[in-house]
């Protein structure tokens, strides 16, 4: 029941705001349905603790400790950016930034992404993942080429294009996947369903199996923003709507990478070697390099922030291609705390950028004077990203670095060494938007910065104390993993 409630909300709410989304109340409408989404995910993931992992509808939808710890913070996120969407859209149609009718577009494809990532993480069938994540880039496309100017259509045509030749690797990955598990499963349904594969996997062509996935990976790396394939992300957050940069960096890239990771489970299976982990070290080590120096020549605040999510995104990759129990559980941690930190970052920007009239870090100035609630939480939200004690990002990041440190120490100074320049690099740049010379002007709508602070503090706790029961449950989706 949960599981239906859990799809059909977001689903629902999308067709209701494609009608009324132009409404005064529109935003109270998409915040409503964001929030009977997280409490439907709520009970699942009380369920899924207490009964373990379910199948369900003839085993086309499986949730175990891994996605439904996923599905949790994707319908949190999503929750909190109704809320923040509610000013900060209406800022945007007071600016005259927004027709109606695009109000409209942007609250019902809002909802139809949320659908789309939810269904992607509660699939158990790895055709329908993929269909799930074509659909995801098309419903934000449209949201990234909202305001229809020549920067943001083109930033939507190349996200469009790198993208959907990204996702038509992962089809060929997904095929050859078939193709393995046909020879053993026979023809049919059966051989997409991953707890299928995943019972016999140690039968499965092993050449084939590591040929999917390099493609597998490639594909659903493109939607990560793994570099080199990154290219997509810092346009697409700078050019769509802020609530879009928050819920791209906060949840699309955890459920590629989710993607990524569960192709790599059937593959070590298979291989009984480390092939598949040792190409997710390379590229997340490689794109926290490039993220890392790239940081240091942003001049647009969203473009910063969005060159700071590859660099996380690269370290979680690291850490799951290392494996083990620690490494998989700092990389679980880490998904959490970046998509609750970044979110917030996003956040703060979104409107610090609307108090500026500009999204250039030159021009943003004295945030601290003209609005201290924002000026202090994107403040705290840059030092929580940086990894700065006692906030959740050094604890996970402590776990990966002290694992590498153990496993791999080649990789442990290349590692150092990119995040001291990217510390520099953001720490910089925010320090003189917050305590700079006083500029900006008084928004007309005032703005939603209860889901920031609820975001920190909740980064906050999970460095100082990690409560027992979600301990556990990374544990066990650990376990799943490793």
């Amino acid at each position: 029941m949960e599981l239906l409630v859990l799809l059909g909300m977001p689903l629902a709410g999308g067709l209701l705001l494609a009608l009324f989304g132009h409404r005064d109340r529109a935003g109270e409408l998409s915040a409503a349905m964001s929030f009977l989404t997280f409490a439907a995910a709520a009970v699942l993931t009380a369920r899924i603790v207490g009964e373990g992992p379910i199948r369900v509808f003839n085993e086309m939808f499986f949730v175990d400790s891994f996605n439904v710890f996923l599905v949790a913070l994707t319908a949190f996120v999503g929750f909190t950016t109704s809320l923040f969407s509610r000013s900060y859209m209406r800022n945007e149609q007071h600016a005259g930034k927004l027709t109606p009718a695009r109000l409209r577009l942007y609250h019902s494809m809002f909802q139809l992404f949320m659908f789309t990532m939810l269904l992607a993480l509660l699939t158990n069938n790895l055709g329908i993942l993929w269909v799930a994540m074509e659909a995801a880039t098309l419903t934000t496309v449209l949201l990234v080429s909202l305001y229809r100017t020549p920067a943001s259509l083109e930033a939507a045509w190349k996200y469009f294009i790198l993208c959907g030749v990204g996702i038509a690797q992962a089809l060929f990955g997904t095929i050859l996947l078939y193709l393995a598990a046909e020879k053993v499963l026979g023809a049919g349904g059966n051989a997409l369903l991953w707890t299928h594969l995943n019972e016999v996997k140690g039968q499965l062509e092993p050449t084939v199996l590591s040929l999917a996935f390099v493609f597998l990976l490639v594909g659903y790396g493109t939607k990560v923003g793994l570099a080199p394939l990154h290219s997509w992300l810092p346009d697409a957050h700078a050019e769509g709507p802020t609530p879009v940069s928050a819920v791209l960096s906060g949840l699309l890239l955890n459920v590629a990478l989710y993607a990524v990771v569960r192709a790599k489970v059937l593959v070590d299976g298979a291989l009984q070697t480390d092939v598949a982990g040792n190409l997710m070290m390379g590229f997340g080590l490689f794109s926290v390099v490039i993220a890392a120096f790239f940081l240091s020549r942003q001049k647009d605040v969203k473009r910063l922030f969005a060159y700071s999510s590859i660099e996380h995104m690269g370290i979680v990759t690291f850490a799951f291609g290392m494996g083990g129990a620690v490494a998989t559980f700092a990389a679980l941690l880490h998904m959490t705390v970046h998509s609750l930190t970044k979110s917030a970052i996003f956040f703060t920007v979104g409107h610090a950028a609307q108090k500026s009239g500009t999204q250039l870090i030159a021009d943003i100035r004295g945030l601290v004077d003209t609005n201290p609630t924002i000026g202090w939480g994107l403040m705290l939200g840059s030092l929580a990203i940086l990894g700065m004690p006692p906030f959740g990002v050094f604890a996970s990041e402590f776990l990966i670095l002290t694992t590498a440190m153990h496993e791999h120490p080649w990789a442990t100074p290349i590692l150092l060494v990119a995040l001291g320049v990217a510390f520099a690099a953001v720490f910089g740049k925010v320090q003189t938007m917050v305590f700079g010379e006083t500029s900006g002007k008084r928004l007309p709508h005032p703005p939603a910065l209860i889901p920031v602070f609820v975001h920190l503090a909740l980064v906050l706790l999970l460095g100082l104390y990690i409560p027992p029961y979600l301990a556990d449950w990374y544990r066990q989706a650990a376990r799943l993993i490793g």
